[in-house]
């Protein structure tokens, strides 16, 4: 996911009023929330883009920002500026060996004959989990026998415009690949002249990349997932809009499918249509299917 990056304030200095003011203005647009510890931060990204754009204080660029000619076009630059995007291909083995090991071979069984797959990466950044996710599953799905055929569709989503224009291309520097094993790297990618490596066509044709804001999740069409990857994303909000944020990812889910989260977070309430699925250093549920 796009996750609020970090940095040394070397800009004028918000005071409480207007700290508040900018935090409660992020929160409502992302749902991200921002302590006071990361006021520095703050500051230093907001103050960089005033910079950019001749603008000289906070209130100005407030207004700019609410502006309706160029305030949503500007929103979407500071955005891409308050994210980095921490991300990079099999990023986290334990989870991609529990889709492997365990969510695949269950759905599978549970449905034979299955004709469709559908996964969605949330916060998927410049695509490298969205991608990683449709190899894996291709692999297995080239395992099947030959009169089985399976239907694979990837969805990745991101609040990030740039991001997703990044992953829409699927080129990656050398060193953003050097984390793919050698047989995924021959398979999936075709090396270019400049050292940058393509994701192949067929696979590109499988994963798709589209907007999407968490505050604004029930406005999100998807047909039920079966699976869905979520990883490292509810660290940067509440608690109270974590357990908003998985209920919707609840009801997004088909009862007998699965959720993924990222290994170090922790759901105090889990939803009760949830079922917690052991496996070595990996945070993952399944649907409780309807009785």
């Amino acid at each position: 996911m796009a996750v609020l990056n970090g940095s040394l304030s070397c800009f004028e200095q918000m005071d409480d009023v207007q700290f508040n003011h900018w935090t409660s203005f992020l929160e409502q647009r992302t749902g991200m929330h921002l302590p006071r510890e990361r006021r520095s931060f703050l500051e230093t990204s907001l103050g960089l883009r005033m910079k950019e754009i001749g603008i000289q204080d906070f209130a100005a660029y407030f207004q700019h920002l609410q502006s309706a000619r160029d305030g949503e076009r500007e929103w979407l630059t500071l955005v891409d500026r308050l994210t980095v995007h921490e991300t990079r291909f099999f990023r986290h083995q334990p989870s991609l060996d529990f889709l492997e090991e365990i969510i695949l071979p269950r759905l599978f069984e549970a449905e034979p004959d299955r004709k469709k797959l559908q996964i969605w990466s949330a916060g998927c950044s410049t695509g490298e989990e969205a991608y990683t996710l449709g190899m894996i599953v291709n692999q297995f799905l080239q395992h099947l026998s030959n009169d089985r055929h399976c239907y694979l569709a990837v969805t990745g989503m991101d609040i990030s415009i740039p991001a997703l224009v990044k992953a829409r291309k699927a080129v990656y520097e050398q060193y953003k690949v050097r984390h793919v094993p050698e047989r995924y790297l021959e398979q999936y990618f075709i090396g270019q002249d400049n050292g940058c490596y393509q994701i192949i066509d067929t696979l590109k044709k499988r994963v798709c990349f589209v907007p999407f804001n968490i505050v604004d999740m029930k406005k999100t069409l998807l047909e039920p997932m079966d699976i869905i990857f979520c990883q490292n994303m509810l660290i940067y909000f509440n608690r109270d809009r974590r357990k908003k944020i998985i209920h919707q990812l609840v009801q997004r889910l088909k009862p007998g499918g699965f959720l993924v989260l990222g290994a170090g977070e922790s759901l105090n309430n889990p939803h009760p249509e949830l079922e917690k699925i052991n496996f070595p250093n990996s945070l993952a549920f399944s649907r409780k299917k309807i009785e």
